[in-house]
């Protein structure tokens, strides 16, 4: 596997990411299973396992925690706080104090004594960027972080994060974690350039747009892609953009099988190969769903191919609104105007 450097850090990573989101009752719910698939992808050269607090209320931490028991060094260990844990209104945000408690439940569950990549799962609206970049400087420079990240910041925010961190002598976000895909390629425009010039590693996320890719969900088929998981607005199927999406994948569909590849593969790899784009974010459920994706990171896709996806899908381009992951708070129906 062809290693890549993470943006400036000095970091080598491979070019595809074991997420853990499916690891616990949110999707596979066997432990030992969950456990053999981990060790799969480090064996096949994977080294960054990303996770994160919330997926199935910590447990996803706690099996990737005993996955790479014995194996620690050997792994770039990724995991993200924000989401709420709880009923209770602090259990959650950028705030200091749930950034303090949340690394140390955090590191409990994942029985290390320090994360490599720390991220905040979402921008806060209401929580000053200058706050949460003070707080993950001093886990730094305690040691129970390496790095800090961001995910799912639009470009704004990112500019933003990479001017407090400079002005106020804070660490700053190496990475940001974005979503990405053939039907999601907003962002093309500004997201990624942006990271790019700042020297920030990309780890996007959904290379498969939630299943949407996977080539099991056709225009025939009896049901879409489901998951507790998962918004039910991306998989409304009386949705106008879903439809719109289902006649693009049929394209996408025919266009693969005429290159001799998968949808599924031809999907990876398109993601893989964008030039912004550091590491692709695969999140199995099954040791058959990984070791499908395993092969699609070797592949190139020809230039004739990348011009009729183009064609397709145009780039920059996110065909329903609701598979974006920006604008949730400053499109909320009081921030608006109307």
């Amino acid at each position: 596997m062809q290693y890549r450097a993470l943006g400036r850090t000095g970091v080598q990573v491979s070019p595809l990411t074991l997420g853990a989101m499916m690891f616990g009752p949110w999707g596979n719910d066997d432990e030992a299973d969950s456990i053999r698939i981990i060790h799969r992808a480090l064996d096949a050269g994977i080294n960054v396992v990303d996770t994160a607090d919330v997926y199935s209320a910590g447990v996803s931490e706690e099996i990737v925690g005993k996955a790479i028991a014995g194996r620690r060094d050997d792994v770039f260990l990724a995991t993200k706080f924000f989401m709420p844990m709880g009923d209770d209104p602090n259990h959650r945000g950028g705030s200091r104090r749930w950034i303090m408690r949340s690394v140390e439940d955090s590191l409990r569950r994942l029985g290390t004594d320090h994360i490599d990549l720390y991220q905040v799962h979402r921008p806060s609206p209401d929580t000053d960027v200058a706050e949460t970049l003070g707080a993950l400087t001093d886990l730094v420079r305690q040691g129970k972080v390496r790095y800090i990240g961001s995910s799912s910041y639009a470009a704004s925010q990112i500019v933003e994060a990479q001017w407090v961190s400079r002005e106020r002598n804070l660490e700053r976000f190496v990475t940001e974690q974005p979503p990405y895909s053939l039907l999601v390629r907003g962002i093309e425009e500004d997201v990624l350039p942006t990271a790019r010039r700042h020297g920030m590693g990309t780890l996007t996320y959904s290379p498969l747009s939630g299943g949407w890719l996977s080539g099991r969900w056709r225009k025939d088929a009896a049901s879409s892609p489901t998951s507790s998981a998962r918004p039910n607005a991306r998989f409304d199927m009386s949705s106008p953009a879903n439809q719109r999406k289902l006649d693009v994948v049929e394209d996408l569909a025919l266009l693969a099988e005429e290159a001799g590849l998968s949808l599924l593969e031809m999907a990876i790899a398109f993601v893989v190969h964008h030039p912004g784009v550091t590491s692709a974010i695969v999140g199995p459920r099954t040791m058959e769903q990984l070791e499908s994706y395993l092969p699609a990171a070797e592949l190139t896709l020809t230039s004739d191919v990348l011009d009729r996806i183009d064609q397709i899908v145009a780039p920059g381009v996110t065909l329903n609104p609701d598979d974006n992951s920006y604008g949730a708070d400053e499109l909320r129906v009081e921030n608006r105007r109307r």
